[in-house]
Formats: C-alpha cells, sequence, structure tokens
C-alpha cells in the first residue's frame, strides 16, 4: 500500500534528519536519485542538452545539484535562475565547478527549444496559487519544446496537498517525488500534470499515514480464492435494489457486476424483475420489495430506480436495515432530501456520488478532492467514494484512498452501475466498508483499462473483463487458484 502524505508531513519528517546529519546531506540524496531517474530516461549523459528552470530555495537546489551530477557525466546542462539573487548558493557553485552555464530568465537562448531534457525546479511543495508570469512563460515554452519534461517533487504550480492547479502550471511527462507521494500527484488537476509518478527513498522514518493508494498486490489480499469448504452463502449474499421498467438496464449491470465480482450468491428485488431474470438466470430474482428478497448480507440500492414516493420507500426500508447499504445514483438524490436516513444508521453505509451528486448534499467538491469526501464523509457518518479521474474513498474518521487504476473511457452510460455491483458484493463479504468501495473503485478501472484497450467501451464490456481483470490482478501479485498452479488457463 502506498502511503500518500502532505507537505507538512514531509517537512516534519525531514527535520531530524536536517538536524542530525551534516549540511546538504539531504539534498544531495535526493539530487543523486533525481539525476539517476534522468540518466535512465535519456540512456546517456555525454553530449545531452539539459536546461534546469530553477527557482529560489530548496527545490531549486535540488535541481542544481542533479545538474551539477549530469554536467560531471558529459551533459550540456544550462540553468536559468528565475531569481538570481535567491538561488540556492551551494547548488550553483556544484553546477558551475561541473561546468554547467547559468542564465537570467530573460536570456533569449535558454536551450528550452532544442533541449533533450528539461528539469523543472521553480517551485517545490510549498507552492501555492498559479505560477508568476515569468515562470508561466518558461513552463509554456518548455512544454512546446522536444524535451523530456521533468518536474522536481512537485509540477511547479500543483498544489502538493490537494492537485490544485491556479492557472499555468509546468506538464511534467514524469515526476520525481522525494521521500514519500504527495497527494496532489494523484488526485485532482494534479494528477494530469505528474504524469508518471517515481520515488525516491531518501530515508525518511514517516508516521502511518491517513490516506493510501492500494496497488494490484493490496488488492489480491483481499479478493481471496474460494476455499474448498466454501459455499455459495459463505462467499457472501448481496442484495440489488435497483432499476425500474423505465431503466431496466442499470438493474442488469448492477446484478452481472456483483455475480462476477464474487461467485456467491445475489439477490434482486424490483419492477426490472424480468430483465435481470432474462439477463442473469444465477440471480434469485423477486418482483416485488426488499423484504421479499430473503435473508442477504449487504444491500445495493439506486441505480435506475427512480426518484419518485415507491423509490423512496424502498430506500426507506434498505437503510432501516442493520446490514451494509450501498447508495448510488437516483438513491442518491433521495438520500441528499433526507440526510438523517444516512445520519441515524449504526450499520456501514457507502455512498458513490460524482461531483454533481455530491453538490446535492449541499456543498461543491471544488478544487481539494480529499477534503471535500472527507468533510462529507464526517458530517453523514458514512465513506464517501467520490468518482472522478482519480477517485477519492474517505471514511468518517478521516482515512482515505485515492485510485490509481481506470481510463477516461470509463465517462459512459452504465459504468457506475457495474462499480456499485462490484464494491456491493465486497460489503457482503464482510469487509471493511472503506476498504470495499477502494477496492472496488481498483478493480473497476483496472477492467476499464482491460476493456479499452480494444477501443470505445459500453458498461456491458465491464461485465465481460470482469473476471480477466480479477485473475490479472491477482496473477499480478504471485496469486494462483488452490490446485490450478502453472496450468490454471
Amino acid at each position: 500500500m502506498i502511503g500518500l502524505y502532505t507537505a507538512a508531513e514531509i517537512r516534519a519528517a525531514e527535520e531530524p534528519l536536517l538536524a542530525a546529519g551534516p549540511e546538504g546531506a539531504l539534498m544531495q540524496r535526493a539530487a543523486t536519485g533525481l539525476a539517476t531517474v534522468c540518466l535512465r530516461m535519456l540512456g546517456s549523459a555525454y553530449g545531452r542538452r539539459i536546461t534546469l528552470l530553477v527557482g529560489a530555495g530548496n527545490n531549486g537546489g535540488d535541481a542544481l545539484v542533479a545538474g551539477a551530477h549530469l554536467a560531471a557525466r558529459g551533459a550540456r546542462v544550462t540553468a536559468v535562475l528565475l531569481d538570481p539573487g535567491r538561488a540556492h548558493p551551494a547548488g550553483l557553485r556544484a553546477l558551475r565547478r561541473a561546468g554547467g552555464r547559468v542564465l537570467d530568465p530573460t536570456a533569449e537562448d535558454n536551450g528550452l527549444d532544442r533541449a533533450d531534457l528539461v528539469l523543472d525546479g521553480i517551485v517545490g511543495i510549498g507552492g501555492s496559487g498559479g505560477l508568476r508570469p515569468r515562470a508561466a512563460a518558461l513552463a509554456e515554452q518548455a512544454a512546446r519544446g522536444p524535451g523530456l519534461l521533468v518536474a522536481v517533487d512537485v509540477p511547479s504550480g500543483v498544489d502538493a496537498d490537494t492537485g490544485a492547479v491556479h492557472g499555468t502550471a509546468f506538464e511534467a511527462g514524469t515526476t520525481v517525488t522525494f521521500g514519500a507521494v504527495k497527494p496532489g500527484l494523484v488526485v485532482g488537476e494534479g494528477k494530469g500534470f505528474a504524469n508518471e509518478v517515481r520515488l525516491v527513498d531518501i530515508g525518511l522514518d514517516l508516521p502511518p499515514a491517513r490516506t493510501h493508494q492500494l496497488t494490484d498486490a493490496d488488492v489480491a489480499l483481499r479478493l481471496p480464492f474460494p476455499l474448498p469448504g466454501d459455499d455459495k452463502y459463505s462467499q457472501g449474499v448481496v442484495g440489488v435494489a435497483a432499476g425500474s421498467s423505465v431503466y431496466p438496464g442499470a438493474a442488469v449491470l448492477c446484478t452481472g457486476a456483483a455475480l462476477r465480482t464474487r461467485p456467491g450468491l445475489v439477490r434482486y428485488a424490483g419492477t426490472a424483475a424480468d430483465g435481470v431474470r432474462a439477463a442473469w438466470p444465477e440471480a434469485i430474482v423477486t418482483d416485488g420489495r426488499p423484504a421479499d428478497a430473503g435473508r442477504v448480507q449487504a444491500w445495493v440500492v439506486g441505480p435506475g430506480m427512480g426518484t419518485d414516493d415507491a423509490a423512496e420507500r424502498v430506500l426507506t426500508e434498505v437503510l432501516a436495515s442493520d446490514l451494509p447499504v450501498l447508495v448510488d445514483a437516483d438513491a442518491l438524490t433521495l438520500a441528499a432530501r433526507r440526510p438523517g436516513l444516512v445520519r441515524d444508521r449504526s450499520a456501514p453505509t457507502v455512498l458513490t456520488p460524482h461531483d454533481r451528486e455530491f453538490a446535492r448534499f449541499g456543498n461543491e467538491v471544488g478544487s481539494d478532492r480529499l477534503g471535500a469526501a472527507r468533510g462529507l464523509a464526517a458530517d453523514l457518518g458514512a465513506v464517501l467514494l467520490l468518482k472522478g479521474e482519480a477517485t477519492v474513498v474517505a471514511d468518517p474518521s478521516g482515512t482515505a484512498y485515492v485510485n490509481g487504476t481506470g481510463t477516461p473511457w470509463l465517462a459512459t452510460a452504465g459504468t457506475g452501475d457495474v462499480l456499485s455491483g462490484i464494491v456491493g458484493s465486497l460489503l457482503a463479504t464482510g469487509m471493511d466498508a472503506a476498504e470495499a468501495a477502494a477496492v472496488g473503485a481498483h478493480v473497476h478501472g483496472r477492467t476499464g483499462q482491460l476493456a479499452a484497450a480494444r477501443g470505445p467501451l459500453v458498461a456491458g464490456d465491464l461485465l465481460r473483463r470482469l473476471p480477466d481483470a480479477i485473475r490479472r490482478i491477482q496473477q499480478a501479485a504471485g496469486f494462483v487458484p488452490i490446485g490450478l498452479g502453472d496450468s490454471a488457463p
């Protein structure tokens, strides 16, 4: 599991090392790791043209010292100093000793138009707000040029904690970050400016993280294979209250996703019974209310259900149970009208809004997606799964997850119904609600990536590729089904 740490947490962890070690030792570790990544990207240093965009302070110092390492290996390094009077003195001396060239930002020939690689050391993790005009102009020029674009620790113009971008930011192809991954590199607009993130270990002693990103290995551990003693009941029984005569497809997709995720038992109750029965003979289908469906261990309620009085009665009935419940789509609209239905629950509840559905609860998401999800989770006493390019999951205690899988092709009708079925099936196994939401988002994103490999996808493609995606996650973590070994298909 990857821990995500704020700028304040990083600084607190750096303080003991800065106090105990010789001056500049921590910067040398960071800069050496940065230079190593750049060398691997370039293949070799000799004769390569490298331009450093250098701001004041330690971030600029990291770029200068890394530039000195590259210059010592034969690279032609040019440093453009945004604020010459405040450039890091030791870094500047190191670069000059190695033969690097130093320019001020007004120089006409700054090398950006022919650089093989550009290092962004303008602003570090303490930056906030947009770039100043001169820095913005250099970032834009670098983006137009031919060079590989590498950000030092965090792309300049990106808020390290939230991923917020106000105005121009440096659009890196690779971000080399130090000590720990910052939330702003994987969430919000910042994700699109950081792109590939490479972590350099500089020896920080970090506390337990409050924000996490799951790996395939983490997810595989939470998706165990059935044991010889398991039966259809022991693997989790999920109830689905979804769909309507107007939107039967939502019920079909949600039920199918629940079936495909865990080979246990799915009970459907609702007015789309005929469609579900025809599509999924494996499900136990009831043309009636949730109470008529039989015993379940978790409920999914809302997709395609409508928002009329009958739908509100179904939601009220499900939320009155002492079972875990996932609330999605139309049920979110109803819950926003009566938030007490969620606040008054003692059993786990997962809400899965996109930004517009989130706003129905009273506030816009804004630029701080993690903060927004945490705030509404605490207010409602529920787990929030805030959908987006990087889906955020937060529980009422403040623990959060940022999903690292997915594809823009998932922005199509019905894919949210599939996500609800996946998460609902995991809730029925007894998995912690926040973990079920985070694992479900990871699996959903991997499935989307697999389906999108063949071009544009529709929600039904996810159902077909879901078992393959789960198996690939398990294989990536070294898991194979008991008794099959390498002979598994």
